[in-house]
């Protein structure tokens, strides 16, 4: 598409929609949302970006193609199951550890947010492939 607006607008609507992906990552660990609806988001904010310009000039400005998306988010998946199992509990039950911040309190990080993060950058990439499937005119 050539639409001048379209192209000015882009950075910030890809610029939110990347902010939003966060807010849904880190807010869905303890409730709804999460990795997958943040995944979304992120993905939309490069499938966005190829609708302002032409999709393989964005496929080649990725630093990270989509199965490089996928292969990390399945590891990052893998390695949310370690935890548990280091401290004897049952496969994927969420473990917790606390890190303090000085005068902003403590920072709790998770094996769930590890998990949500696996998925992700695991959808991220399948809807990156699946997009530029559908796109690439062979």
């Amino acid at each position: 598409m050539n639409s001048v607006i379209l192209q000015l607008a882009t950075p910030y609507v890809r610029t939110l929609l990347v902010f939003f992906a966060f807010v849904a990552l880190l807010r869905g660990h303890n409730n709804p949302g999460g990795g997958f609806i943040g995944g979304l988001l992120a993905a939309l904010a490069i499938v966005f970006n190829s609708f302002a310009f032409d999709w393989r000039q964005v496929q080649s400005k990725l630093r990270i193609k989509p199965e490089g998306y996928v292969a990390l988010g399945l590891i990052l998946v893998l390695l949310s199951f370690i935890p548990s199992l280091l401290y004897s509990h049952i496969l994927m039950k969420g473990v917790w550890i606390s890190i303090p911040m000085g005068v902003l309190g403590e920072l709790e990080l998770g094996s769930p947010l590890l998990f949500d993060t696996g998925v992700f950058m695991a959808v991220i990439g399948v809807t990156l492939m699946f997009f530029f499937t559908l796109t690439n005119p062979k």
